[in-house]
C-alpha cells in the first residue's frame, strides 16, 4: 500500500505517546534517575537527568518511526500511528525537533563533561535511527548510548566530575547490545521483507536469542563481579537471578515469535542489575 493512500490526520495525545516508544523511553529514564539517586544527586539533580534522559528518548522514538514510516506502511504496521495514519507526519515531526532542542539545554545543565557524553549518546540512537540499524553494526550505536548512560550520571557529580569505572562502562556496552538484540525480534521477518538487514537480521532468530542471552548474563557477571570486594550473598542471587532471566529470552516462542517478552525481560534485568549494584553499596565515584 502506498503510504499516500494513508489518510493522515493531527493526532491525538494517545497516538503521539505510542509514537515515542514509551516503555524503553520510561525504562531508560527510570533507571537513569535510579542511578542519579544513588550516587548521591539531590532531587533538583535527579530531576534533571530525568528530564533529559526522557528528551532525548522521546526524540529518538519519534524520529525512528517517522524515518520507519514508508516501511511501516508496506508492512501494515497496526500498532505504528504513524503508518495507520492516527498521527500525522508534521505532528511527530514537530515533537521530535522540540524534544531533540529541549535535550540540548537538560544535557548541558548537569555540565560541560555530562552533557556532552549525554548528547552523543542520543546522536549515536539518532544514527542508528537513519542508516546504521541496515548495516551489521547495527549493534554499536546501542552498546555506545547504554556505556555512556552511566558515564552522564558520574560526569555530573561535584567537584571532581568522575567518569565511572572501566567495568560499568562494559557492562553498560553489554546491555545494550542484548537491548538491541531483543528488541528486534518481535519484528525480524517483517524488517527483512523492507530490506533491514543489521546484526540480528543477519544471525537469523535462535542466534540472535542465544547471543542476547549472553550478553545480558555477561552484564551481570560484570556488575556482580567487578566492583571491589566479594560479591557476598546479596551478589551471588542477583546473579542466579539475573542468569533465570537471561536464559528466559533464549527460549523459543514458535507461537508467538511477535511476542514483545524477550525485550521486558531485559529492562527487567536491567533493573535487577542495577538494583543489585546499589544493594552492594558499590562507590561510582
Amino acid at each position: 500500500m502506498p503510504i499516500e493512500a494513508v489518510p493522515r490526520r493531527a493526532g491525538s495525545p494517545v497516538a503521539l505517546l505510542l509514537a515515542a516508544h514509551p516503555v524503553p523511553a520510561l525504562a531508560v529514564t527510570g533507571l537513569a534517575t535510579a542511578l542519579a539517586a544513588a550516587v548521591g544527586r539531590g532531587p533538583a539533580g535527579c530531576l534533571l537527568v530525568g528530564l533529559a534522559v526522557l528528551s532525548g528518548q522521546l526524540c529518538v522514538g519519534w524520529s525512528n518511526d517517522l524515518i520507519d514510516v514508508g516501511r511501516d506502511v508496506r508492512a501494515g504496521r497496526p500498532d505504528k500511528p504513524l503508518a495507520t495514519g492516527s498521527l500525522a507526519p508534521a505532528s511527530a515531526a514537530v515533537a521530535a525537533c522540540s524534544a531533540g532542542l529541549s535535550c540540548v539545554p537538560l544535557s548541558l545543565a548537569c555540565g560541560p563533561a555530562a552533557g556532552g557524553a549525554h548528547l552523543v549518546a542520543v546522536a549515536a540512537a539518532l544514527a542508528y535511527n537513519a542508516a546504521l540499524k541496515s548495516t551489521p553494526w547495527s549493534w554499536a550505536p546501542y552498546a555506545l548510548a547504554f556505556a555512556l548512560l552511566p558515564a552522564f550520571v558520574t560526569l555530573g557529580l561535584p567537584p571532581d566530575h568522575p567518569w565511572p569505572p572501566a567495568w560499568l562502562l562494559a557492562a553498560g556496552a553489554l546491555l545494550g547490545v542484548g537491548a538491541h538484540l531483543t528488541n528486534v525480534l518481535p519484528d525480524l521477518e517483517a524488517d527483512l521483507a523492507c530490506g533491514i538487514r543489521g546484526l540480528p537480521h543477519r544471525l537469523g532468530r535462535a542466534r540472535s536469542r542465544g547471543l542476547a542471552a549472553l550478553t545480558l548474563l555477561a552484564a551481570s557477571a560484570i556488575l556482580a563481579l567487578g566492583p571491589p570486594g566479594p560479591p557476598g550473598a546479596v551478589g551471588w542471587t542477583g546473579l542466579a537471578a539475573a542468569t533465570v532471566l537471561a536464559a528466559a529470552t533464549a527460549l523459543p516462542r514458535p507461537r508467538h515469535p511477535d511476542s514483545r517478552l524477550p525485550f521486558l525481560l531485559t529492562i527487567a534485568l536491567s533493573a535487577l542489575d542495577l538494583a543489585l549494584l546499589l544493594l552492594r553499596g558499590t562507590t561510582l565515584r
